[in-house]
């Protein structure tokens, strides 16, 4: 049985990854309205894939014998000024959420809840990806800048990704 900090410790990453999910949405929502329609495809994948990073520690906690509690999520943020501030203010949510996991990896190892660290290390390996491929997509557009024909063809690169490589997180 897991203790009452580990499970909080799980229920409000789990709430975490559902706002992230949320976000993403806002973000697809937002680039398919301006006619980013290859970045929303993207983000709306990303988007899919929070959501399965949630279910992920939602269907641990539950396997653990645990209680989830899900909160009431904010509502995301749904203007931009360019497709590069909607790709840095995705850059800032992977940092945010890499530091909610490692928060969530140190309550872990400190209450020694061992079978939640090896857990959370899945997610904490995720997440380097994540800004990782968050820090790519912002410094190529930092490079293109307001260049129409390069964020017509960056979108098209974009809208090329597909279900099968963001699935792994919903295991």
């Amino acid at each position: 049985m897991l203790s009452k900090v580990v499970q909080d410790a799980l229920n409000k990453q789990i709430n975490n990854e559902f706002m992230a999910s949320y976000g993403y949405l806002a973000m697809a929502a937002y680039c398919e309205r301006v006619h980013f329609t290859g970045a929303g495809t993207w983000l709306r994948l990303q988007s899919q894939e929070e959501y399965g990073h949630a279910m992920r520690l939602l269907n641990f906690l539950l396997a653990r014998g645990g209680k989830v509690e899900l909160k009431a999520l904010a509502s995301p943020q749904g203007d931009y000024k360019s497709l590069l501030d909607v790709f840095d203010t995705a850059y800032k949510q992977e940092q945010a959420v890499s530091k909610a996991i490692n928060g969530l990896y140190e309550v872990a190892f400190k209450e020694k809840a061992f079978d939640t660290v090896v857990q959370t290390e899945w997610f904490v390996n995720e997440q380097v990806e994540e800004e990782q491929t968050m820090r790519e997509i912002v410094g190529k557009l930092e490079m293109i800048k307001d260049d129409a024909p390069s964020l017509l063809d960056f979108d098209r690169e974009l809208g090329s990704r597909t279900a099968a490589a963001s699935a792994a997180g919903a295991e």
